[in-house]
This record gives C-alpha cells, structure tokens and sequence, in this order.
C-alpha cells in the first residue's frame, strides 16, 4: 500500500467496529477494582483504626456505588460517549486517589461518611464504563449481543487477577500502592480510547460469531493463565523479575484480541474496495429518550386511534410472561418479587463473602500475600462463573428447555457450598472455597439479567436491568454491616476480654481463629439455601413458559432476512 492508502487504512481501522470491541476489552479489564477490597480493606482498618462494623459499612457503599447505574444510563441518554467514559475516568481517579492518600496519612484522617463517599464515587465509575463501552458495543453487535455481554463481563471478572499481577510487578507487596493503581489505570486506559467507543454502522457478517469464539478461546486462555500463576505464586517464591515477566505476558494475552481485529478490518477494508452494490444496513430501533410512564393518550392501529389505558391503570394486569410490561407491571409483579428475594439471598450473601476474605485469611493465619491469591481466584473463577452461565444455560434451555430459575437454583446450592466450607474450615479450604465463591458469584449475574429480559420484555429492559440489581447492595448491607460485622466484633471483644484488654487499648479490632466467621458463615449458607428454595419457587411458575418458544417474537420477517442475505453475501465473500 502506497503511504496515502496506509492512512487512509488507519483511519478505517481506528474507526472499526473490531477495534472498538478490542478497546472494550481492555476497559472491561480494568473496570473490576471493586473486587480487590478484600486485598486493601486491611490497610483501611489497620490505618484508621476501624472495627469490622465500619469496615462492613464501607463495603457496603463500594456495593452500593457499582450496582447503582442509573445516573450513568440517563447521562448517556443526552451525551456522547466520550463524555461518559470521562466522567467515569474522573471519579474512578478522585475516589481511589483520596483512600490511597488517607490510608498512607497524606491527609487528615476523613470522617467516615467521607470514606464511605469516596469508595462509592470509586466503585460507580465503572458503572460509566459499562455503558459507555459495554451497551455501545451491544448496539454495534446487536446479532450477537448474547456473547458480546459474556465476553466483556467476562474481562470484568478477570480484572481483579490482571491487575493483582500488574500491582506485584509494580509495586511488590505493598498493598496500600494497590489502591493508587486502581485509581490511575482505569482512568487512563478509559481516556486513552474515549474518542474510538461511538456507535458504529451495523452491517452483520456471516463469520461474526466464529470471530466472537476467537475472542472466547483468547480470554480462556488468559484465564488459566491467571489461574497457573496463582498457583505458581504459592509453590515458588517469586522475585522482583519474576512478577515482571508474569505481568508482562498477562498484557501480551490482552493484545493478542488485536491481532484478531487487525485482521477483520482488512477483510472489510479489501470489501470496500471491491465495485458490489452497498449492502443493506441492520436497522437498529433507537431507544426513546424520554420515558413518561403515565402516556397514554392514543395509538394508532391499522390506520385507525385506539386509547390505551394509563399504566397506573394496568399495573396489575400485566401481560403474559415475554411481552413487555410496564416499569410499574414489572416492578410489582410476583415473579419480579420473587427473583428480588432470591438476588437479596444470592448476591447478598456472594457480596458479603468476597468483601471479607481478607479478614477471613487473616483470622485464619494466611499471610499476607496469601490472601491476595484468594482474591486473584474469586476473579478467575468469577470469569469462568459468568461465561459458563452465559453460554451453557443459552445451550440448556435451547436443547433441553431447561428454566433458567432452575439453574439460578443450582448455582445457589452451589455458593452454600462455598460459605460452609468458611465456616468449618480445614487446611487448604479456603482455597476451594475462593474458587466455588467466584464461580456461583459470578454465574448469578448473567442468569439474573437474562431471567428479567425474558420474563419482562425489553422495551424498559435498561431501568428493570437496574433495578435487579438494587438487591444486591441492600442484601450487603444487612448481610455484610448489620449480620456478618457486628458477629466478627463480638468474637474480637470477647478475646480482648480474655486477654485482659478493653477497646481503647487497641487501634483496630482483630479476630483470630476459626471461631470468627463460623457464626456469619452458617447464617449466610442458611439465607443462601432459602434463596435458592425461592429461585426453585420461581422456576415451577415459569416451567410452562420456559418450555415454549420465548424467542419467537425476535425472529426476522420475511423481508428483513432477504436485506440479511444481501449483506451476508457482500460481508462474508
């Protein structure tokens, strides 16, 4: 290629639809710092002197904060993109940036309220890059959006172990400077690409969905890369040098996608070139930007005004299962209730265990560096949790017409598991019980949102997606601050007690041995058990629903497929 046609390449390739999807990527895989308060929560206690309630009290606002997506989603409603993904950068910088200087006592030790606001305004910007670079690429997808979810969601839950590798190769152990690398990273790869993240001209490809399983065998492999280094980090001691190669492959694996959408966007640039007639485009139905949920005034039908009743009115008849109900409809409905109490039993519980696995390796005796490899599990096996939910039970209910509550259920049973094995810990447990804790977390999120966008339609699909997902921060916090904290606190007085000291004697309050988390361990597999006896409650009401055809309705007319072929045949030669 002549030096003309070279950057008229690279303009065509920065704007691609692939290299998009590789940009994602790498957001995404900087996009899951909240799953490594249990490696820094320490250095928060210790520095401040808090006690579990307060520490709890903290997690519980990091969850709030990355579950509350409803500012960003309106903000995106009215702005570009690259506006989003900058706010986001800005408070992931801002409220990492001021834990790491309150934790290495740069300033004046906050007010709790103002710690409590800091991980919050922290944790929520990756609910910006979620809608900036997730919903974007759904929408430059929308064929394949059912793997584009997995895949990205997926590089969210490996974040935690890349960036726990990208810390040792930087920083050592010193887990406080982990806080300041969850606060520059993110922002920075966010603004890197925040011009390249836009929507894109949809034209679907016949080869798109092998590309997507390309994509899939890629983060696979990161995975069980992740996964043997945190093995090897226990078997070996690692030196300085030895972190360093171990992160640098770990970016290596991240970029490998490239060579992938290097190579798609040839393929469509050596297309364009080529004197065929312009394929069809998809059509893509716009979101509405406003949502007035008492319009009701008329609509027209075969040409003719019908009045439709106001959704106050109809609040409670709803439509049958898959069509799409009313924001009102959905919320008060029972299978809505009903999946509440479950996410509040499930994702409570998942919460509150990743959100303490540093004090658990602590009272358990596991050193430090220890403790970080239980946290790098819960994020590798987080990974394997969300794509094998994604894409087993899409092939379950394809085949077998398997419900999706019914595989909510076994995913549940599964997590008591994980907190029983917390609760009566024997050498090595805690290690089995990372990977069943990650796994069952991980896997809850994609059967959650499918489970609503089946049963509730998807015309008001991203304010229910929300509002799924407020169960969980609210079964943190009674499961985390008001159950699990105040049990651990009670246990630690009981030793100073015994050992002849009062609370004024000690900076923060520290548990050692089993007996710490045995208590809030046996009430966490006990709620666990009773969300998953609801989740079974809701698969028996939906079994008949489940065994139709629930996809029917997003098949293609005759004449759109016909437009399908003609772009088919001109992408796919």
């Amino acid at each position: 290629m002549g030096n003309d046609e070279t950057v008229r390449f690279l303009i065509h390739f920065f704007n691609g639809r692939w290299f998009m999807v590789f940009a994602s990527f790498l957001i995404m895989a900087c996009a899951g710092a909240t799953y490594l308060f249990g490696t820094y929560s320490k250095d928060i206690k210790s520095t401040l002197g808090y006690d579990q309630t307060t520490l709890n009290l903290l997690g519980f606002f990091k969850d709030l904060g990355a579950n509350v997506g409803v500012l960003s989603g309106l903000i995106a409603e009215v702005t570009p993109t690259w506006f989003v993904l900058t706010i986001g950068s800005a408070m992931n910088f801002v409220g990492y940036f001021m834990i790491w200087l309150t934790v290495t006592g740069k300033v004046a030790k906050p007010k709790v309220w103002q710690m409590c606001l800091y991980i919050c305004i922290g944790a929520n910007s990756q609910n910006f890059a979620n809608t900036g670079a997730l919903v974007t690429c759904v929408k430059n997808f929308p064929e394949s959006r059912g793997v584009m979810l997995g895949l990205l969601k997926g590089y969210v839950g490996l974040s935690g172990a890349i960036l726990t590798q990208l810390y040792f190769a930087i920083y050592g152990h010193d887990s406080k400077s982990l806080i300041l690398l969850i606060a520059w990273l993110p922002a920075a790869v966010s603004l890197v690409f925040v011009y390249l993240i836009r929507e894109k001209k949809v034209v679907r490809q016949r080869n798109e969905l092998s590309v997507f399983y390309q994509f899939l065998y890629i983060s696979i492999f990161l995975a069980l890369f992740l996964m043997a280094m945190n093995i090897a980090e226990k078997q070996v001691h690692f030196s300085k040098a030895a972190y360093a190669a171990s992160a640098t492959i770990c970016c290596v694996l991240l970029f490998v996608p490239l060579t992938v959408s290097v190579k798609q966007e040839i393929e469509v640039w050596n297309m364009k070139k080529l004197p065929i007639e312009e394929p069809s485009e998809v059509k893509v139905e716009k979101p509405k930007k406003e949502l007035d949920l008492s319009q009701d005034k008329t609509a027209k039908v075969d040409g003719e005004e019908k009045e439709t009743k106001s959704c106050f009115l109809t609040v409670f008849s709803p439509p049958p299962r898959g069509e799409d109900y009313t924001i009102l409809q959905a919320l008060l409905s029972t299978d809505m209730i009903i999946l509440f109490v479950a996410t509040f039993c499930g994702l409570g519980s998942s919460l509150t265990a990743v959100d303490n696995l540093g004090q658990i390796g602590e009272s358990l005796g596991y050193p430090n560096h220890t403790v970080s490899s239980f946290v790098s599990l819960v994020s590798i096996w987080n990974y394997f949790g969300r794509v094998f939910s994604g894409f087993v039970s899409e092939y379950l209910l394809a085949k077998y017409k398997l419900p999706r509550p019914l595989m909510m259920t076994l995913v549940l049973l599964l997590s008591c598991a994980g907190h029983l094995l917390i609760a009566f810990p024997v050498p090595g447990s805690v290690y089995i019980a990372s990977i069943l804790m990650g796994f069952s977390f991980g896997a809850q999120l994609p059967l959650l949102f499918a489970i609503i966008s089946e049963l509730f339609g998807l015309k008001y699909y991203s304010t229910l997606f929300n509002c799924g997902q407020l169960a969980s921060p609210l079964g943190s916090y009674i499961l985390n601050v008001r159950v699990t904290g105040m049990l651990y606190d009670r246990e630690a007085l009981k030793q100073l007690t015994a050992r002849g000291l009062t609370r004024k004697d000690v900076k923060d309050l520290t548990c050692l041995g089993s007996q710490c988390y045995k208590l809030p361990f046996v009430i966490l597999a006990a709620v666990t058990f009773f969300g998953a006896l609801v989740s079974l409650g809701l698969a028996i009401r939906t079994r008949e629903f489940y065994k139709g055809d629930i996809y029917k309705k997003f098949r293609e007319s005759p004449e759109s497929e016909s437009d399908s072929r003609k772009a088919v045949e001109f992408v796919g030669k």
